[in-house]
């Protein structure tokens, strides 16, 4: 009871406009002694990033080519099936890798070593997607411009059509392939430096402490028919749209949304996660908006209101720092 008159105190009338407003400036402040660069090496995947049970054999597998590495993949198995093993498309497209059955005739192998290619089974599916992903950067691999560039080209285009244009072909798909492949890597891949402020950061805080006191509602948005009321997501969505940023309605999908800051260097803005497993961000359940200190702007649960909670609480997985270009990478059937 005492911590939360506390709370009341310090976060109560004008003195919580001064003190956000003094993280705000804190996001720039901090920004400029953690942007100083980074170091490169081998690229691990970012930690919960990946379902904890297909873990291991991205990371294996990513590491087949130097065209690949594990958040690549990571990257095209979230956008083709959003880690759904039994996924199908309407164009036959089977399994976690989503593999038409004409190339997994030529281009499925038996990644488990159980005897049979079962385009089903991840432990096949997802070697076949590396092995697949570095053939074509071996078909593309004298093409000008950036390898890798060209194998994701390749892979939605054809190794021809690279060829023939000599780099990414000059088709509206492909060239938002590339791009968005690439963007969600950055969400997979564990930070070797520092990741860089948002800049819509300060927007949202506002738009989150304008709505301070206000009862939480179950899939609440906002609207006036709910009385301007928002569930956790629906605060984070509305905070981030208010500043032009389009994010997925559900927590879990919200974390693929940018890189993932360690915690040490969150700064306010980034959106941290709580998960009943640490290792799978399938089991996020909360979300909420960081403003500092150790301290988030969330919308709770059922009978509580908008307000400040810490974080550092044991289902903590981890943060997200909301980028324009990672959300809107994001995979539609993830909105």
């Amino acid at each position: 009871m005492a911590r939360k008159v506390w709370l009341a105190v310090i976060f109560g009338g004008g003195l919580l406009f001064s003190f956000l407003a003094l993280l705000v400036v804190g996001t720039y402040s901090a920004a400029a002694s953690l942007a100083g660069g980074g170091s490169g090496g081998a690229v691990r995947l970012a930690k919960g990033a990946v379902p904890d049970i297909y873990q291991p054999i991205v990371q294996k597998w990513g590491n087949l080519c130097p065209a690949l590495n594990p958040a690549l993949l990571a990257a095209q198995l979230y956008q083709e099936s959003g880690w759904d093993p039994r996924a199908q498309s309407g164009a036959q497209a089977q399994g976690i890798a989503q593999f038409i059955p004409g190339t997994w005739a030529t281009h499925g192998i038996d990644g488990n070593g159980d005897g049979k290619a079962d385009v089903w089974d991840p432990e096949d599916a997802i070697p076949s997607a590396a092995q697949y992903d570095c053939d074509l950067a071996s078909y593309v691999k004298n093409v000008p411009g950036d390898n890798t560039d060209n194998m994701l080209a390749a892979y939605n285009a054809g190794a021809y059509a690279v060829i023939q244009y000599g780099g990414v072909p000059p088709y509206a798909e492909t060239q938002n392939y590339v791009k968005t492949i690439r963007t969600l890597e950055k969400s997979f891949a564990a930070p070797v430096g520092a990741v860089q402020p948002s800049q819509q950061a300060a927007g949202a805080i506002y738009f989150a402490q304008t709505r301070i006191g206000t009862p939480y509602l179950w899939g609440g948005e906002g609207t006036a028919a709910q009385g301007g009321r928002f569930d956790c997501s629906g605060l984070t969505q509305a905070s981030y749209a208010s500043v032009g940023i389009t994010l997925p309605r559900v927590a879990n999908d919200q974390w693929n949304a940018g890189p993932h800051p360690r915690r040490n260097e969150l700064l306010p803005g980034d959106l941290v996660f709580f998960a009943h497993n640490l290792n799978d961000p399938r089991s996020i359940h909360h979300v909420g908006i960081y403003v500092g200190g150790g301290y988030m702007i969330d919308a709770p649960h059922t009978g509580a209101v908008i307000r400040f909670d810490r974080i550092d609480t044991p289902d903590y997985i981890g943060a997200t720092r909301v980028t324009q270009a990672g959300a809107a990478a994001l995979p539609v059937a993830a909105a």
